[in-house]
C-alpha cells in the first residue's frame, strides 16, 4: 500500500468515526495555516440599513478572530451576484458566505465553489437544490406564525385583512408565508378571518408593497382592518399607501426586521409590530463559523431544514415580538437602536 494511499484510508476512517458535523462538501484538503485567513462575503444588497448592519457587524467579528472579509453586493441581480463570486473564488478564499438574491439561482455558485475546494455557508436565506455545507438563520416559519398569531390577537380572531408576500426568489419569503398559514388557515376556513387582497413584492421593495395595497383600497375599498407584510420594508410602503388614503394609523401593520424605520413607525402608531431577529447574534454566529470552517474545525448542527436535494445543517437564532410596550426592554435595552433614535429625543 502506498503511503498516499494510506493517508486517504486514515483520513476516511476519522471522517466516519467523527459523526453529527457539518459536511463540508467541496472542503479543501489544507487550510492556510502560516497565511491569513480570508472570507468571502457575497451579498444581495446593501440598499437597506438591515444588510449594512449585518455587514459591519461580520467583518467586524472576524477581524477580531484575525480573518479578513472580501464583502461584495449584487445590487439583487443574480447575474452580477455569480460574477461577485467567481471574483471571490478566483482570490482562493477559505470560506465563502452567500446571501443570495435568488436561493436557486444560487446552487450553481456552491457547486463552483465546491469544485475549488471551498466551504459554502448560506446567511440568513437559503440555497435550495444544492449540497450547502450550513445554514444558519432564524427559524423563519417561526417568524410567520408569530406574526399572524399577533395579528389574531389584535383583531380578536376576526376581520378582513391584505396580505404582502415577500419576493418569489427568496425562499424566505415562503417561509414566513407558510408560518402565516400554519396559524390563519382554521380561521381563514371558518371565514372568521378574510383575505380581500395578496400579491408578492418583487425584490422586497416598498414600492412594491404600495402598490400591492393601494390596489386593495382600489378594487375593495378601504373596509379591512390590517395589513400583513412580509417584513418591515414592504410594511412601510404599505403604510404610505395607507397615509394617502387617510387609514394610516387606524389600520393594523404588522411587520418584521426591526428596522429603525420600522421602530419609528410602531412608537408613532403608524405600524402595530415587528419582530425583533438579533441581527448581532446572528452576525456573530455566522463569523465564528466562518472561521472556524476555514481552519477546518468541526461543526456542529442541532437542527436541518431541507433545500430541495438535501438535508441541510442548520443553526438558528430565536427571535422576539416588539410592540410600543416592550421597545425600550428589547430594541433598546440590547442596544440594537439606541433610544434616541427610535423615540426621537
Amino acid at each position: 500500500m502506498s503511503i498516499r494511499t494510506l493517508l486517504m484510508t486514515v483520513s476516511f476512517i476519522l471522517s466516519v468515526l467523527i459523526g453529527l458535523v457539518v459536511s463540508q462538501s467541496g472542503a479543501k484538503a489544507t487550510s492556510k495555516s502560516d497565511d491569513k485567513i480570508v472570507i468571502g462575503l457575497s451579498l444581495d444588497t446593501l440598499k437597506e440599513a438591515r444588510w449594512q448592519k449585518d455587514r459591519d457587524i461580520f467583518v467586524a467579528c472576524a477581524k477580531e478572530l484575525g480573518a479578513d472579509v472580501l464583502v461584495q453586493a449584487a445590487n439583487s441581480d443574480d447575474t452580477t451576484q455569480m460574477q461577485n463570486i467567481e471574483a471571490l473564488i478566483s482570490r482562493n478564499v477559505d470560506v465563502l458566505v452567500i446571501v443570495p438574491h435568488n436561493g436557486k439561482a444560487m446552487a450553481k455558485a456552491v457547486e463552483k465553489a465546491h469544485d475549488a475546494g471551498i466551504p459554502v455557508i448560506a446567511y440568513d436565506r437559503m440555497i435550495t437544490d444544492c449540497d450547502v455545507d450550513v445554514y444558519i438563520s432564524f427559524d423563519n416559519v417561526k417568524v410567520g406564525e408569530m406574526q399572524a398569531k399577533f395579528l389574531l390577537k389584535t383583531l380578536s380572531n376576526h376581520g378582513k385583512i391584505i396580505r404582502v408576500y415577500g419576493s418569489k426568489t427568496d425562499n424566505n419569503a415562503f417561509l414566513f408565508k407558510q408560518g402565516q398559514d400554519n396559524v390563519l388557515k382554521p380561521f381563514i376556513e371558518k371565514n372568521m378571518i378574510e383575505v380581500i387582497h395578496e400579491d408578492w413584492a418583487e425584490d422586497w421593495k416598498p414600492e412594491n408593497g404600495k402598490k400591492i395595497v393601494n390596489a386593495a383600497i382600489s378594487l375593495h375599498g378601504d373596509n379591512f382592518a390590517a395589513v400583513l407584510a412580509a417584513n418591515d420594508g414592504t410594511a412601510g410602503g404599505a403604510i404610505q399607501a395607507l397615509t394617502e388614503e387617510g387609514l394610516a394609523g387606524k389600520v393594523k401593520v404588522i411587520g418584521q426586521d426591526a428596522e429603525l424605520v420600522a421602530c419609528q413607525r410602531i412608537i408613532q402608531g403608524t405600524q402595530t409590530m415587528t419582530i425583533y431577529k438579533p441581527l448581532k447574534k446572528l452576525a456573530l454566529r455566522a463569523a465564528r463559523l466562518a472561521v472556524d470552517m476555514a481552519k477546518r474545525k468541526v461543526i456542529i448542527a442541532k437542527e436541518s431544514i431541507p433545500n430541495g436535494k438535501i438535508d441541510v445543517p442548520t443553526i438558528a437564532i430565536d427571535v422576539q415580538v416588539v410592540t410600543k410596550e416592550n421597545m425600550e426592554d428589547t430594541i433598546v435595552k440590547d442596544g440594537f437602536h439606541n433610544r434616541k433614535d427610535v423615540y426621537g429625543e
